[in-house]
This record gives C-alpha cells, structure tokens and sequence, in this order.
C-alpha cells in the first residue's frame, strides 16, 4: 500500500501563488516578515518586482493592499491568522471590507497544530471575526489540492476573500478525476444514512478515517467537507440534515462563531436538527507537538469517533 501524499496548506498557498503570477500581472503579494513561514517568498522568489515585504506591521500591510487594489491589482496579503485576522482586525473591516474592495487574505499557521508556538499564535478565533465581515469569502481548504484551487477561485472572485491555511502537513484527499472546487458549495466525501459529519479544513481526513471506524460498528456516517464557510451551502447542510436526522460539526476552530455556529444558524431556521460541535472548546491553546494538541483537544481519529459514537443515537 502506497504511503499518503502530506504536505502543509500554507505550502499550497506559496506554489499557487508563484503559479498564478505567471499567469497574471496584475497580482502583488504582501508580506509582514514572514515570507520563509507563509511560503510567500516561493512568489518573491520569482517576481521579486511584485513581492512586498511590509515588516512587522501588519495593520499598514493591509492598509497599502486596500491601497493597491483600489488602484486595480490584486493583491495578496499574507501573515499568520493570528495577526491578519486579529492584529488587523481594524483595517480588515474598515479598509477593506466596508469599501469591499479586492483584498485576498491568506492566512497561515491558523489552528491548534500551530504546536509549540503557543497559545498567542494558535489563533482559533479567525473564522469567527472574519464570518461577520459584510461581504467577506471565508475559505479553509483541507488538502493541498483544496488549498491550490482555493487560491485560484479566490483570484478570480471580485471582492474580499479570507483564506485560512495550515502549519501541519496534512494528507492529500481529494486527488480524484472528478474533484471540482466552487465558491459555496461543500463537497460530499461519503455517503451515509445515520449521521451526518460536516467538517473543514485539517480535520477532514481525520473525519473520514472515524466515519470508517463508525461503519465497522454499524453506523453509516455521510462525511461533508465544507471549504467555504462564507457563503456556506445552506442547500446541502439542509439536504443531509434532512436525510440523516443529526449533525456533527468538526473544525480547527473555536466552537464559538465558526463553522459549527454557521451550520446551526441555518439549521435552526430551516430544518431543526440535532446538532453536537467538536472543535476548541472556548479555551486557549498551549505550546507543544501539534500531533499531541490535536490529541488532547480531541481533533485526532480516535477522539472525533469517540465522541460521535457517543453522540449517535
């Protein structure tokens, strides 16, 4: 048996950026000095023209991005989750997303897998603040063919996009023929008739790998991988709801204002289902191997299977 393709998000999103500038003139890339960790210097490496770094100054970063997009390129902001989302904030709202103006934001090292950088850099809240963003695309990819084709609809898009990508490595799960990726619209991963599972972004493999461990007990979970958050399918949450009578909702992600809450918000108002959230439990993170957080904030195989078999009635 074949070892599992693995490689980080955040990887995906420097090789996708280096191969759409190619393509495209127009697109400028920004960093806070951090291109070596958000892999934005795989772009500055082969446009160097294009490339800005705006130091530690996150905030003037996306500043000078609304600047450049008003003045017609695309530009491309990059930083960790925790300083794009959070550290500008501000900006991000006020700049950007009340002029709704072209801005991509990509957002590394987001997550608990952060490991050993702590609970100041594990941001666990950016799904949330950038969900209530008028007009903002919310996007978290699971695999690096996810994450590629993310950045390229995200280019092609008119408007605001968050983009939220991974340190870890994770496996490569959606390398089939048929695999299509559209803004809005979630992906069914596994058929199932007594649960649904909806998950995004790191934890989605781990999600398929317990849905095969719920089916040696009898229990047939649908898997649904939504990559974009914001708009999220409402048809197809509603759909699988209405079809398996109960939901589990897996994130890397508080599960306060995330995918979780977006999930409930709909089914709330159009089609009452019971629902149970796995993600961050409204606490901070700590430093340590990402393998070993994802384990104890029981985000690993295992745990999620647990914790479903526990909840399917």
């Amino acid at each position: 048996m074949s070892e599992v393709r693995k490689i980080a998000t955040r990887e995906s999103y420097g090789n996708a950026l280096a191969e759409l500038g190619a393509e495209h003139d127009d697109i400028v890339v920004l960093d806070a000095d951090l291109a070596e960790a958000t892999k934005t210097g795989i772009f500055k490496k082969a446009f160097p023209e294009r490339f800005i770094d705006c130091g530690i100054a996150e905030s003037n970063m996306i500043g000078v991005a609304a600047g450049l997009a008003a003045a017609g390129k695309v530009p491309f902001a990059s930083s960790f989750a925790m300083f794009a989302a959070g550290r500008a904030y501000e900006q991000v709202r006020n700049s950007v997303g009340y002029p709704h103006l072209n801005v991509k934001i990509g957002a590394t090292h987001a997550g608990i897998s952060v490991g050993e950088d702590g609970a100041t850099h594990q941001c666990n809240e950016d799904i949330a603040l950038m969900r209530v963003i008028p007009g903002m695309t919310v996007i978290c990819p699971s695999d690096d063919i996810e994450a590629r084709a993310a950045v390229r609809a995200a280019y092609e898009h008119k408007g605001p996009v968050y983009m939220r990508f991974g340190r870890l490595a994770v496996p490569v799960i959606n390398d089939r023929k048929d695999y299509k990726f559209k803004l809005g619209k979630g992906v069914v991963l596994r058929e199932g008739k007594d649960l649904t599972i909806i998950a995004t972004g790191l934890p989605v493999s781990n999600c398929l790998e317990a849905a095969g461990k719920l089916a040696a007990d009898g229990i047939e979970a649908k898997v649904v991988n939504i990559h974009t958050i914001k708009p999220l399918d409402e048809e197809l949450v509603t759909a699988a709801a209405k079809e398996t009578g109960q939901v589990v909702t897996v994130e890397e992600h508080s599960v306060i204002g995330g995918l979780g809450s977006a999930v409930c918000d709909v089914l709330s108002e159009k089609e009452p289902t019971r629902v149970m959230k796995i993600g961050i439990n409204d606490v901070f993170g700590e430093s340590g191997p990402a393998a070993e957080l994802l384990k104890k904030y029981g985000l690993d195989t295992e745990s999620i299977y647990e914790k479903i078999k526990g909840f399917v009635r």
